[in-house]
């Protein structure tokens, strides 16, 4: 079809997939901390206090102490070989693979990260999709178990954007996977993978989880406790051997309000104490970031060894393992289906 002389060029429609995570700062320093945290803690889905009793909370107290505290913990767990933050460099491989094993070409489907703060923003990345001529996107929040401050506020951001779009994409947004066979197995084969190379076998393994308030189960009806057990139990099943190993925690909690227990940093305390032999694995974390190489891998080691304890291991993310690839690439096919490939029957486009 020719196409009259002054209208605008019109782009062959292409498929987007985003990637998404949490997100991360854009340095380990100071003032890349205090944007990012002054980004993150000012979302209503983290902390939902009224903006007019948390806000001068935030500005005139958190923001001029924190971000120094914070950014010399990213320094710790920062890869200065590669200049960028882990979190970051491994949701980028995952980028990589998913793009090489579904469209190598990148002709029909263009894949990307997005972070919900930071960079690159989810904002910015649905825009470069639409620019080159995405009209179909796939939202792939990669958060095993759903929580409204994790999964909610990605989707929501994404949202934010398709209300101010002229001409909004077709948009799908894929679901957790708390209890998918494949998410299931990669950690079984994780575990097992990791035990097989100790010189000791551990009489607890923790699976710790990010926490929130309590209130968010038996308030908002969140279902995440929920799922996190879930998960939990379906790991005991694939591996009977080590099933009554298995206990859930829930870490990271900031501020006096109670959230979910039993609390991490208290159960690896005791454990210490008690003398038990202890590996920690963070089932709801796809790739290794500060709150498992340093919350976990550093911190709660330490915790655990000045308490008493003498065998310690943490249990590295999902990350880039062959079956979490595997995993990832089948969500990501399910989203695609009816959209890529089209096969036969399937809606065709007339030009």
């Amino acid at each position: 079809m020719t196409l009259p002389a002054d209208h605008p060029p019109v782009k062959s429609p292409k498929i987007g997939v985003i990637l998404m995570n949490l997100g991360t700062p854009d340095a380990p320093d100071a003032p890349s901390l205090r944007r990012y945290l002054a980004q993150f803690l000012s979302d209503q889905r983290v902390v939902d206090y009224p903006a007019w009793l948390w806000q001068p909370l935030l500005r005139g107290i958190i923001l001029r102490t924190r971000p120094a505290k914070s950014a010399a913990l990213y320094a710790k767990i920062w890869d200065y070989a590669r200049g960028d933050s882990p979190l970051r460099l491994i949701l980028g491989d995952q980028v990589a693979a998913m793009r090489e094993r579904i469209d190598p070409t990148g002709e029909q489907v263009v894949f990307r990260a997005g972070m919900r703060y930071g960079s690159p923003s989810t904002t910015d990345v649905l825009h470069e999709l639409q620019e080159m001529g995405c009209q179909q996107i796939v939202l792939a929040a990669l958060y095993p178990h759903y929580a409204g401050a994790t999964m909610a506020t990605g989707y929501d951001e994404a949202f934010e954007f398709l209300k101010k779009a002229n001409w909004q994409p077709a948009i799908r947004t894929m679901p957790s996977y708390q209890d998918h066979a494949h998410y299931i197995g990669a950690l079984a084969h994780s575990v097992q993978d990791h035990l097989a190379g100790l010189e000791w076998e551990p009489d607890v393994i923790v699976t710790s989880y990010h926490g929130v308030p309590q209130r968010y189960l038996t308030g908002k009806g969140d279902p995440y406790h929920c799922q996190c057990h879930k998960t939990t139990r379906l790991l005991g099943e694939a591996l009977p051997h080590l099933a009554d190993k298995f206990m859930v925690t829930f870490q990271s909690r900031f501020g006096p309000e109670k959230w979910l227990q039993p609390y991490t940093d208290e159960t690896i305390d005791k454990l210490g104490e008690e003398g038990k032999k202890i590996a920690v694995i963070t089932p709801g974390f796809s790739a290794d970031c500060l709150e498992t190489l340093d919350e976990i891998g550093n911190e709660a080691r330490e915790d655990f060894m000045e308490a008493g304890g003498t065998h310690f291991t943490y249990i590295p993310c999902l990350n880039t393992q062959p079956a979490h690839l595997d995993m990832l690439e089948t969500l990501v096919r399910r989203e695609l289906s009816g959209w890529y490939p089209l096969h036969g029957t399937d809606e065709a486009r007339i030009s």
